[in-house]
């Protein structure tokens, strides 16, 4: 098969027709990827947006053909997909004020054009659900949009469907998160155009790299949260003095790979209910 693109995390292979999305053991932080692989990562990974892609599959069709008729050698961490027109946004949905919206909203009192209520805080819960869409950078870091941005950008009748399409994914994964004791403080999906027109939710799904995830039991606005995501492995990097973060990023100690793990694999058996198995495939 054809490599035919090689991201942070995945790589995709053509097929015949079909694509093959291998999700790796890599991890990056501010679109640097460090050196240091995270076991098992890749399949939790896959194995999640697989969980998520069929208990959603009624709010919009997915790009998923087969997660089995995969080369051997990537089982459980592969994904044979439709061959899409992806589009050049990134759809984020927020129901808490954290990361990057936090820090937008500290300096304007928005996030991507969408006016907030004043006096809130790090990890605040929103009145509703908001749509905060960023620019799908090849280079450089993504930037903040807002939605009339993203209308001339791909047509009014697609930005709209989409924003709803995205609000009512993070609408519906969050209810199910909650009754098992998870907040989801946002999630950025990836959509694509089939031959045919349809808009097609592609990529990953509410996954520990795409979304934020924390115990709702230790939820305390005002204050960083305990993460069950890839935001450990972001507050670990900030503490390395001695990295810009530019290439080459430092190596992860032990301890901090270990415990992202461990992290990774307690939200996918919270989330799914099952145990993990290293080897499943």
């Amino acid at each position: 098969m054809e490599l035919v693109h090689s991201g942070k995390v995945r790589d995709v292979y053509a097929d015949g027709d079909d694509l093959i999305l291998v999700a790796t053991d890599r991890v990056s932080v501010y679109d640097v990827v460090l050196p240091t692989p995270i076991p098992d990562k890749g399949k939790i990974l896959t194995q999640l947006s697989l969980w998520w892609f069929e208990q959603l599959a009624g709010v919009m069709p997915n790009h998923v053909i087969s997660a089995e008729d995969v080369p051997a050698e990537w089982a459980g961490r592969a994904i044979r997909c439709r061959r899409l027109e992806m589009l050049p946004v990134e759809f984020i949905a927020r129901g808490y004020l954290t990361g990057l919206g936090l820090k937008e909203y500290q300096k304007q009192g928005t996030v991507s054009g969408v006016p907030l209520p004043p006096g809130l805080v790090e990890a605040s819960r929103l009145p509703e659900p908001v749509f905060t869409p960023t620019t799908k950078a090849t280079a450089g870091h993504d930037e903040f949009i807002t939605f009339d941005e993203v209308a001339r950008e791909i047509g009014a009748d697609t930005a709209e469907r989409l924003r709803d399409a995205t609000l009512e994914i993070y609408r519906r994964g969050a209810t199910l998160a909650a009754e098992r004791g998870i907040v989801i403080a946002d999630t950025k999906l990836e959509f694509g155009r089939a031959p045919d027109g349809t808009l097609v939710l592609a990529d990953e799904l509410l996954t520990s790299d795409s979304s934020r995830f924390w115990p709702a039991d230790e939820w305390e606005p005002g204050r960083p949260q305990h993460s069950l995501d890839k935001q450990f492995v972001r507050d670990w990097s900030a503490t390395v003095t001695d990295w810009d973060r530019t290439p080459p990023g430092p190596p992860i100690p032990d301890d901090i790979v270990a415990a992202s793990r461990a992290r990774y694999i307690e939200l996918y058996e919270r989330i799914t209910g099952s145990p993990w198995r290293s080897g499943r495939s």
